[in-house]
């Protein structure tokens, strides 16, 4: 199969592949990639995905990712980051501001670089309850795929409504360009006839 070169084409591509575009979208959202639920978003308003389902998908998705980090921070966080002692500093920090802040840590861990991927398996090494986890990482994966689709959305929006304006623009622009430049013609091969 050869990859699509240009946004029109890569768009079709999903448009034919939509299950699997859902599922790959699954996968990001999992890992809360930004770009991916972005692009997301923008292949929503071209009519390549479906809105509704793309939340839903990267939902779920976000959702089951962080599941899987707090439960892999539970089971084997102290073993697993015990070999690297400035990553376990480091997570031993975000443990002790769990224990002050967590619901605001939950609800936004998703958005700051860096932060999305440990933040979860933090989470399981400190004393954070599986109940009250799970209810706030529900309210906060809703609100990331809302948010982030919703951007991309947006984003696909406003670049359309600017090429369609910047494309009226241009094209009346060029009219009155080419409209002028004929009169100057015109006037111009006028005089010319008149000297001859």
């Amino acid at each position: 199969m050869i990859l699509p070169y240009d946004l029109a084409s890569f768009l079709d591509l999903i448009r034919q592949h939509g299950q699997s575009a859902y599922a790959v979208m699954f996968g990001f959202a999992a890992s809360h990639s930004l770009l991916f639920g972005l692009f997301g978003g923008y292949a929503a308003k071209a009519g390549a995905l479906n809105f509704g389902t793309l939340v839903a998908v990267c939902g779920v998705g976000s959702f089951c990712g962080d599941v899987l980090r707090f439960w892999l921070g539970r089971r084997f966080g102290v073993q697993l980051f015990s070999s690297l002692p400035p990553l376990e500093r480091l997570l031993e920090k975000v443990v002790k501001l769990v224990a002050r802040h967590h619901v605001w840590m939950v609800l936004l861990h998703r958005y700051p670089h860096g932060v999305r991927g440990l933040a979860a398996i933090s989470y399981g090494m400190s004393e954070l309850p599986w109940a009250r986890f799970l209810m706030l990482n529900l309210v906060a994966s809703a609100i990331w795929a809302v948010v982030v689709v919703s951007a991309g959305y947006g984003f696909g929006h406003l670049s359309e409504k600017v090429m369609n304006d910047a494309s009226s623009t241009l094209g009346f622009a060029l009219m009155i360009g080419f409209l002028g430049l004929s009169w100057l013609l015109s006037k111009k091969l006028e005089r010319m006839v008149e000297r001859s």
